[in-house]
């Protein structure tokens, strides 16, 4: 649903940009897209269909833009993400529209046939394509500046036991630092609204989180994502490494899905405590962190923690 406060959002950030300032705005010119703390709008021009980013409000406390900006040309001259034909300082961002591709959802990616596929093949060529990005994508760095930024901002509340998990996921730092792993160019944020689809082939987008990291990562958090069965991420495994995974790759894959809900609970806490309206965000924080908990709490989990720490 496109508002009026919408159209005045988008049409004074097209003034900033040179590309979209003489494009005459009329009824289905700017259209809302989706966007959990930013804004996003498909643009009608005379020459073509844009796609414009506009930062939400307090982003920049927690979002390195210029990182951002680095990333996500590196992300498109690697061919998974759209053609960047404007980034500001301010943030403001202006992409090629994929017309014809639809945005995932969790839905979508388990019953589209070949949908786990067809994302590993993204994050693959991603992953092997030799970009270098900005910024070193850690975990455990992640989680206590989030805490500090929280913090700041005042906040005591958070889900029962939190603190206690953080401390629980010191097994886990240990196991991920008994060996050195694979650094390469990862989106690190892969919500399944974040890829887009055609039957075809996946494009991937939004590269506000994104850094050098391991590059399992990005598969534990798009399964926790797209709540994938065993069977959904089997699949999307076997597509990507294009074998059986070992039982260290399996396990890295378990502990970053526990993981991710750790970290992603207190960006959540972020938004609460921000008054982000797009959803309610301290159900979000529980509900992740209770995923968490029961992922950690599984007996298996030991298991899978052993065999990252023996590189099995």
């Amino acid at each position: 649903m496109t508002t009026k406060e919408d159209i005045t959002t988008a049409t004074a950030a097209m003034a900033r940009v040179p590309l979209l300032a003489g494009i005459e705005v009329r009824d289905g010119t700017i259209e809302r897209l989706g966007g959990l703390t930013n804004m996003v709008y498909r643009i009608e021009g005379p020459d073509g269909l844009y796609c414009l980013r506009v930062p939400g409000k307090g982003t920049e406390e927690y979002i390195d833009r210029a990182v951002e900006k680095i990333n996500s040309l590196a992300a498109a001259q690697a061919g998974v993400s759209p053609e960047v034909l404007h980034f500001g300082d301010d943030g403001i961002m202006v992409t090629t529209y994929l017309d014809g591709f639809d945005t995932m959802s969790p839905e979508a990616l388990r019953s589209l046939p070949g949908a786990p596929t067809r994302a590993a093949e993204a994050f693959r060529k991603l992953h092997k394509s030799g970009e270098t990005f900005s910024f070193r994508f850690d975990l455990f760095s992640m989680i206590d500046g989030y805490l500090e930024h929280l913090s700041k901002l005042g906040v005591t509340e958070f889900p029962d036991g939190y603190h206690a998990g953080v401390r629980d996921a010191e097994s886990v730092r240990e196991a991920l630092n008994a060996h050195e792993l694979p650094l390469t160019a990862c989106h690190c944020d892969p919500m399944c609204e974040n890829l887009l689809d055609n039957g075809e082939r996946m494009w991937i987008i939004d590269w506000e989180y994104s850094g050098m990291n391991d590059p399992i990562w990005d598969l534990g958090d798009f399964s926790v994502e797209a709540s994938f069965t065993p069977d959904h991420e089997r699949e999307m495994l076997e597509a990507y490494l294009g074998r059986a995974a070992t039982p260290a790759e399996h396990g890295r894959f378990i502990l970053y899905k526990a993981m991710c809900d750790l970290l992603w609970t207190l960006w959540g806490l972020i938004q609460h405590a921000t008054d982000n309206p797009a959803e309610d965000f301290w159900e979000y924080a529980t509900t992740r962190y209770a995923r968490c908990r029961a992922l950690m709490d599984d007996p298996s989990f030991a298991g899978h923690v052993a065999a990252v720490k023996a590189g099995a």
